[in-house]
């Protein structure tokens, strides 16, 4: 392959995903060349590819990665040739309402590696420098392809801001669900509770060290009557929705304290309606409903994914252990298929370089 050349998952339309040789990027101002590590299939990726389609075509994907300054474009700092770096895939437009209150992961006009311009399911990828965010030693490139839904977890941990005492429930253990467990845990949130409804999930959440008895098997009890029971018929304090479907947010309301809080993370499956009377529930109890996409980044050590960094370097996490998969990228399809088909248990899946 000669130099200015690599490989990479190029996205020409629905379900037209094809492994390829294609021009190596070149970093313009403001930008450098990552060699990519580690990137992780996002839920997100699955209809990109397979029903939706991206907002451009030909389009890489890959939003989740972590990798290697190789090259570095017109003004960029020569430090950082040759960093372990993490990437905010979310580029903001700088000048919009949001953006002015560093409120970037709400900007209206917003670029994105991976879905609005090319992402890592690639060898290499160009990024502005303002995204790039150093490792710590601590931190694997297996972790840090995980900051990106790590700070997704913390973000609506933080939103939400159980209490220790706080009875918190966290319903839907895909990847961000586990990894919000994760963080709560660290967090030091003591009465939790955890809804999930397959096996591998259970197993997941007992290894995080989450008693057996905190586990919820929706597809054999009845959710609300074992909430009850484990909450003397008051409800969660805090109930973090992390499915996108209409019964669980239904659910959630029905489940949730009053005064209570409940935290809307799940990607949406379809249209949401909320029934009369559970409409009626958020106005009675005073049930403060809330929402959350992405995570804050602002180069300040107070925001998302710092916390995530420092909670790394601390060892006090290990993402790693949600890996249930490592591919080559050139089989990164099989593990694409795995998501799309539900044909095995996984958690996160991952293309290692």
């Amino acid at each position: 392959m000669a130099e200015k050349e690599m490989k990479a998952w190029i996205l020409h339309g629905v379900n037209d995903l094809q492994y390829e040789t294609t021009n190596l990027p070149l970093p313009p101002a403001g930008e450098v060349l990552i060699k990519v590590k580690a990137v992780g299939i996002c839920g997100s990726d699955i209809p990109r590819i397979y029903r939706t389609g991206a907002h451009t075509h030909p389009l890489i994907p890959g939003h989740e990665f972590s990798g290697v300054v190789e090259r570095l474009g017109p003004d960029a700092d020569k430090a950082w040739l040759g960093r372990r770096v993490g990437v905010f895939p979310l580029i903001p437009c700088g000048v919009c309402g949001p953006c002015r209150k560093k409120l970037y992961e709400m900007c209206r006009n917003y670029d994105y590696t991976g879905s609005r311009r090319d992402g890592a399911f690639a060898e290499y990828v160009s990024v502005p420098v303002w995204n790039l965010i150093p490792l710590p030693e601590e931190a694997s490139f297996e972790a840090a392809a995980m900051l990106e839904p790590m700070a997704v977890a913390v973000h609506a941990m933080r939103r939400a801001a159980p209490a220790a005492a706080d009875t918190t429930v966290v319903c839907g253990l895909g990847t961000i669900g586990l990894l919000l467990v994760m963080f709560l845990l660290d967090a030091g949130i003591k009465n939790l509770l955890v809804i999930g409804n397959k096996e591998f999930q259970k197993q997941a959440v007992l290894k995080l060290g989450l008693p057996k008895d905190a586990y919820c098997d929706s597809r054999t009890e009845d959710v609300s009557r074992w909430l009850s029971a484990r909450t003397d018929g008051m409800g969660a304090d805090v109930f973090f929705e992390c499915v996108g479907k209409n019964e669980t947010c239904i659910q959630a309301v029905q489940n949730t304290a009053p005064a209570g809080t409940v935290l809307l993370t799940g990607n949406p499956f379809s249209d949401m309606e909320l029934p009369k009377d559970v409409y009626w529930k958020i106005l009675r109890n005073q049930l403060k409903v809330t929402g959350t996409w992405n995570s804050s980044y602002i180069h300040d050590p107070a925001d998302d994914w710092n916390y995530v960094l420092d909670r790394l370097s601390a060892k006090k996490i290990t993402p790693e252990d949600l890996i249930t998969h490592r591919l080559p990228l050139e089989r990164l399809t099989e593990g694409l298929h795995i998501m799309r088909d539900k044909t095995e248990d996984y958690i996160k899946i991952m293309a290692v370089l």
